[in-house]
Parts: C-alpha cells; sequence; structure tokens
C-alpha cells in the first residue's frame, strides 16, 4: 500500500459527495470545488442576532462567486442558538432539501462553522454536498495557489481540516490477514486513512521545513545587507496587489475578487534617502480565517513579521472598514506581527466624494496614513514620501579629510553620491563635505577601516 496521499476536489474539506466516503485515493495534485466548471449551489445563512448583518452574507456570496460557484437559491434563517443535529432546524434542513431538488444542485454552502456530524446529517438530508465556510476558504486557496511552497500549504491545511472529520464507513473495510498465525481483524478502514494522513501531514511539514530555511536563510541576507522590508497586509480585496504593481510595475494579478492572489511575491523597491527596500506582497485576509490556514501559511507570513515597515492596505469605501481592520489586526496579533512598525494606507477614495490624496501626522509629525487609490495612481507619490519618511535613517553631516592615496574610497563615496563640496588642501589632501545615510556611513567604516570623521 503506498505511504502517500492526496486529498482530491471531493476530499478537500469535506467535500465529498458521498458522506460516508471521506477520503479518496491519491490523485495527482490538490484541487478544488470545481473542476473546470461551474458548480450549482444552494446558500445558507443563519442570523443569530436582531440586527441582521448583511455584509457578512454578501461576502459569503462573494467567496463562492470566487470558487466559481452559480448560486441558484438563499436561504436565510433566524435563531438563538445552532440546533444540534442539522444546524438549522429540522424545517428548516427540509427546505433546503427541496430547494437543492428544485434547482438540480450538487452543493449545499453554509456561511458557518459546521461540526463533521452536522456536516454528516445535512449531507445525508440534501443527498449532496454540504461545504461550510471554512471548507469554501480552502477551497479558494486551493485553486489559486500556483507556486510549489503555495500547493504544498493548502494541502496541509486540507488535511489537517480533513483528519477531524473522518468516519466509519459503512461497511468497515477490516483488511484481513491471510497467514497462519495472522488471521483475524486487522486495521478498519477509518484507522488506514487516519493513518495515511498522518503519514501524508508529516511529510509535507517536513517539505515546509526545508522551504522555510531557505526562506529564513534570504532574510538573514537582506539583513546583513542592511536591506529594509516592506510588507503589504490588509483585508481580502482591499487592493494590495493593485498598489504592488503601482509602486514596482510588476505585472501581479489583481483582479476585484476575493483572494485575487495567494501566492507572496517579493520586488525590489528604491527609495531615495533608503535606498534599495524590498516590498512582499502577502494573501489577504478575511474574518474567521481557519486555524488551519494561518498554521500551515507561517512560514509565508514571516516575512510580515520581521518586516522593517507594514503597509496596512484598508478598503476606505467599504462600510465595514473598522471591522476589517480589526479582523487584519486579530490576526497580525495571531502571528505576532503586531509590534512591527505600521502605516495605515486607505485605499480606493476614488469610490468617495470629497477625499484628496494626502498624508495623515501624528504629534511627532510622523506620518501614520495615506489616502490614494491605487488603481489611478493618484497619491502614490505620497505613499513614497511617506515610506522615506518612516524608514530613512539618521543623515549624517560631516568634513573629511582624505589623504591623495585614498582615491579609492573617494571613488565610492562618489558612487555614493554623497559628497555635497569638494577641495584640495596645500598638501593634496581632499578636503570632503559629507552627507550620508548613519547605516551607509557604518558600512563604508567596516569596509574601510582607514576611514576617519574629521
Amino acid at each position: 500500500m503506498s505511504n502517500s496521499v492526496n486529498i482530491d476536489s471531493r476530499s478537500a474539506g469535506n467535500l465529498s459527495q458521498n458522506s460516508t466516503a471521506l477520503w479518496s485515493p491519491p490523485s495527482q495534485a490538490t484541487t478544488s470545488l470545481c473542476d473546470e466548471i461551474n458548480d450549482k449551489a444552494v446558500v445558507v445563512h443563519v442570523f443569530f442576532s436582531q440586527n441582521r448583518n448583511l455584509e457578512d452574507l454578501s461576502e459569503f456570496q462573494q467567496l463562492a462567486e470566487s470558487a466559481k460557484v452559480e448560486i441558484s437559491q438563499l436561504i436565510t434563517t433566524a435563531r438563538s442558538v445552532p440546533q444540534a443535529k442539522y444546524f438549522v432546524g429540522e424545517g428548516k434542513a427540509q427546505e433546503i432539501a427541496q430547494a437543492v431538488e428544485i434547482h438540480n444542485a450538487n452543493v449545499v454552502l453554509v456561511n458557518h462553522s459546521l461540526t463533521p456530524a452536522q456536516t454528516r446529517n445535512l449531507e445525508s438530508i440534501c443527498q449532496c454536498r454540504v461545504v461550510d465556510r471554512t471548507g469554501l476558504i480552502l477551497d479558494i486557496f486551493a485553486q489559486r495557489a500556483r507556486s510549489h511552497e503555495g500547493k504544498l500549504q493548502v494541502e496541509l491545511a486540507q488535511l489537517k481540516h480533513l483528519a477531524t472529520r473522518l468516519v466509519r464507513r459503512k461497511t468497515g473495510l477490516d483488511q484481513q490477514k491471510g497467514a497462519v498465525g495472522l488471521r483475524g481483524p486487522g486495521e478498519t478502514q477509518l484507522e488506514t486513512d487516519r493513518r495515511l494522513i498522518k503519514v501524508r501531514i508529516a511529510q509535507l511539514q517536513n517539505r515546509l521545513e526545508k522551504v522555510e530555511k531557505q526562506r529564513n536563510q534570504n532574510r538573514q541576507t537582506r539583513k546583513k545587507a542592511d536591506i529594509p522590508t516592506i510588507s503589504l497586509v490588509g483585508y481580502t480585496n482591499a487592493g494590495k496587489s493593485t498598489l504592488f504593481n503601482q509602486l514596482t510595475q510588476a505585472n501581479v494579478y489583481a483582479a476585484d475578487q476575493l483572494f485575487a492572489t495567494l501566492d507572496p511575491t517579493l520586488r525590489r523597491l528604491s527609495i531615495q534617502d533608503v535606498g534599495t527596500t524590498i516590498l512582499a506582497d502577502t494573501v489577504g485576509f478575511i474574518r474567521d480565517l481557519p486555524h488551519d490556514l494561518v498554521s500551515a501559511f507561517k512560514s509565508t507570513l514571516q516575512e510580515t513579521t520581521e518586516a522593517s515597515l507594514l503597509l496596512h492596505v484598508i478598503d476606505c469605501a467599504d462600510p465595514r472598514k473598522l471591522e476589517n481592520i480589526a479582523a487584519v489586526n486579530e490576526v497580525l496579533t495571531e502571528i505576532k506581527a503586531n509590534e512591527v512598525p505600521l502605516l495605515l494606507i486607505y485605499n480606493k477614495i476614488d469610490q468617495l466624494e470629497d477625499i484628496q490624496p494626502h498624508i495623515e501626522y501624528d504629534e511627532q509629525n510622523k506620518p501614520i496614513a495615506v489616502y490614494l487609490s491605487a488603481q489611478s495612481g493618484d497619491g502614490i507619490n505620497l505613499l513614497v514620501d511617506a515610506i522615506r519618511e518612516r524608514l530613512k535613517n539618521e543623515i549624517l553631516h560631516f568634513r573629511l579629510t582624505l589623504p591623495s592615496q585614498e582615491g579609492k574610497i573617494r571613488h565610492h563615496l562618489y558612487r555614493l553620491n554623497c559628497i555635497r563640496k569638494e577641495e584640495i588642501s596645500e598638501q593634496g589632501d581632499f578636503l570632503l563635505e559629507i552627507q550620508i545615510d548613519k547605516v551607509e556611513w557604518l558600512k563604508l567604516i567596516k569596509q574601510f577601516p582607514k576611514l576617519t570623521e574629521k
């Protein structure tokens, strides 16, 4: 029997057509809820308070559209607490089953986290797959993963999610041993599934550890070279990738949909008075982000935790922007990135009236927020100015005397464009007026120990 196992589209996040078959044999690659064709879905949402929050429902519909699912019918209900068996009431479960039959739907999407038992009970009554919020997000990530690391992380998250949802199949399927002295009940199919998933999870974690070591080596190299890293964070669909493209002239995929990009992208960015920096575009956050995803993407999010500056991109046209900010801050705290210096970027001002691009300062005259439009490019120059103000180091001004034989040092200073005035003394020495970043000066002292400040 093979020691490796992949989950396919019907097993990922409990997406099986048969409620008793929650695991499938190895497939070619991590796949998704819909394989090229659109699924027809019945969407279910439960209001648990008197204030009906329609934005949550709208966001879930956007998630379904991002997963390329055709919504046939929307069913809502109100409850004080979830029902143990179906999550919704039994009458509402019957209504969902009727809607599935009428529209010939092949999946029910529930905008809540379901227990394995609730999922199986709904699948039994509806005779189709039932996918909760976590399963849908995992499915979208499976569709969007492009890099090797991204695919490994998604598969790891799917397997961790699936491991809690395995159930005994109807037949049991005990593995019988045929040799003398070995006859009798062996491993059940459930035990086999659990063992294979455990083995596969260990394999994925080992591979991701190797990738993480490579990332750490790259980060250490940048640290030694004193190259600052700027990381874009924010709620999904806030415009991070569009802003990334504006700043770096990259061609990263950007679209008006949730989780348009998944894999992290790093580009070099040159800023006056700061020098070379690295700009990192990271995966978007969302409310109720599955814990399996947070743990699986820890190595990717490490770019955020060790950044010199975070650019928190906010969709200022979203009526729930304050809640989105809180959701992002919650994830930043979870990955221990809440202590990293932060600059707020209020994006999409072109969708609002009477807001012009501008920088907001605190009491110490330090930039804390920038208002701009990444789509039109308005305010991008202000963002660069704000980044420079936040990242620039102390600028040193001094006079430097170099002996005539130190032409190599003089040439290096000219390459750094830090000589403001030059004279030659009667003894032939170079009398230089220097304006240089303190970090660059410390690097020069390491490179040329003979340097002395006069």
